[in-house]
C-alpha cells in the first residue's frame, strides 16, 4: 500500500512528539501556482482575490493530485497561492495545517481517529466517524470542512478471471473458500500490513480466514498488484481501494461485508484562523468535494502511476472538464 496517514499509525504517538520539529519538515520550499484560471462553477466573483494561501498534501498520487485541486480553485477565486504538495510523511502536512504553516489540505477521517486522536477502535458509520473526528480536532485549531464518498481504506482484490472461475464476490467469501482450500487460499501482502491488528492479522480474526504461512507472501506494496493480477502467487492481495492499478490490472475489489476496515472518507481539513478569515472557503470546496469518489480516484490516480501523467495537469483537466474552473 503507498505511504500515507494509516501506514504510520504505529508510529504516531512517538512522531507526535516531535511535531513542533517536523512542522517545517517538506516545508521549506513551495512554488507559487501561476496558472491562468477563471472561475467557472465555482469562484464566481473571486472572492478570494487579494487572499495569500497555501495548500499542502502528503506524498502519495491521490493526496497530491487532490492538494493540486484544491490550490487551483483557490487560484481561480482570485487568490495567490502557493503549492507545498507532496510533503513527506503524514505528520508534516497534518502539523503544517495545525499550525498555519499551511492553510489547508485534503485528509482522511479515519487517518486523524487513529493516527492522530490516538483512538483505537473506528466509527461504523462514515458520517459519524466525521463528526467525530471534526468534533475533537476543533480543539486543534482544525475545521472539517464536508465530506466525500471517497473512501481510500484497505481492501482485498482477486483478478477478474479467478473472480469468475471461483465466485468469490465478499471478504466472507475468501473466508469460506481459505477453509475448505487451505492449499490454494493464498494472499500476498506488504510488511506492514501482514503485521498490524488492523490489518491481515485482525481481518482474519474477523471473518476466520485460514491463510497458512507459506501461503502468507509478504512483499513491497507495489509488486502485490502486479502479483495478484498474474494469479501467482497472490490469489488474493492488499491494496489501497482507490488505487488506479486497480481497473488497469483488471484487478476486482472485495467487498467488506462485515465492515472491518475503518473509514477513510477524504475531506477538506483547514485551519480555523484561515476559516474565519475566509469563510468563503467552504462554499467554494463543497461542490468539488461532493464530486469524489472511489471510481473517480482510481481514474485519477491511473493517469498518474499508470499512465505517467503529471499531477498538476491531472487535476487542473478534471476541474476544467467538471466546469469548476476555466483556462485563460
Amino acid at each position: 500500500m503507498r505511504s500515507s496517514g494509516r501506514t504510520q499509525a504505529l508510529a504516531a504517538t512517538v512522531v507526535l512528539a516531535l511535531t513542533g520539529t517536523l512542522s517545517g519538515c517538506g516545508l521549506v520550499s513551495g512554488s507559487p501556482m501561476s496558472d491562468r484560471v477563471q472561475p467557472g462553477k465555482v469562484g464566481a466573483g473571486r472572492p478570494l482575490e487579494g487572499a495569500q494561501l497555501t495548500v499542502t498534501s502528503k506524498e502519495f498520487t491521490e493526496q497530491i493530485i487532490l492538494g493540486k485541486v484544491m490550490g487551483l480553485v483557490f487560484r481561480a477565486a482570485g487568490a495567490d497561492v502557493v503549492d507545498r504538495t507532496a510533503v513527506q510523511g503524514s505528520i508534516g502536512a497534518r502539523s503544517a495545517v495545525e499550525t498555519g504553516t499551511a492553510d489547508g489540505m485534503y485528509e482522511y477521517t479515519g487517518t486523524s481517529w487513529i493516527t492522530y486522536l490516538g483512538h483505537t477502535k473506528p466509527v461504523a458509520d462514515p458520517r459519524e466517524q466525521w463528526e467525530a473526528v471534526r468534533k475533537e480536532d476543533r480543539a486543534k485549531g482544525l475545521t472539517w470542512l464536508e465530506p466525500s464518498e471517497l473512501d481510500n481504506t484497505y481492501a482485498l482484490v482477486i483478478n477478474d478471471r479467478l473472480q469468475k472461475k471461483y465466485g468469490i464476490k465478499t471478504l466472507s467469501d475468501v473466508a469460506e473458500f481459505s477453509r475448505k482450500n487451505p492449499n490454494e487460499a493464498s494472499v500476498c501482502v506488504d510488511n506492514e500490513f501482514a503485521a498490524r491488528q488492523d490489518g491481515l492479522k485482525g481481518m482474519a480474526k474477523k471473518y476466520g480466514m485460514r491463510f497458512p504461512s507459506g501461503q502468507t507472501h509478504k512483499m513491497a506494496g507495489g509488486v502485490v498488484y502486479t502479483q495478484t493480477a498474474k494469479g501467482k502467487p497472490c490469489l488474493f492481495g492488499e491494496v489501497a481501494s482507490t488505487d488506479g492499478r486497480i481497473p488497469a490490472l483488471n484487478l476486482k475489489l472485495l467487498e467488506d461485508d462485515r465492515k472491518f476496515f475503518p473509514n477513510y472518507n477524504v475531506a477538506p481539513q483547514m485551519n480555523s484562523e484561515t476559516m474565519k478569515k475566509h469563510p468563503e472557503i467552504a462554499g467554494l470546496l463543497a461542490p468539488i468535494t461532493k464530486k469524489l469518489n472511489n471510481k473517480m480516484a482510481q481514474e485519477l490516480n491511473a493517469k498518474v502511476d499508470v499512465e505517467g501523467q503529471d499531477p498538476h495537469d491531472v487535476a487542473k483537466d478534471w476541474l476544467v472538464k467538471e466546469g469548476f474552473i476555466k483556462t485563460g
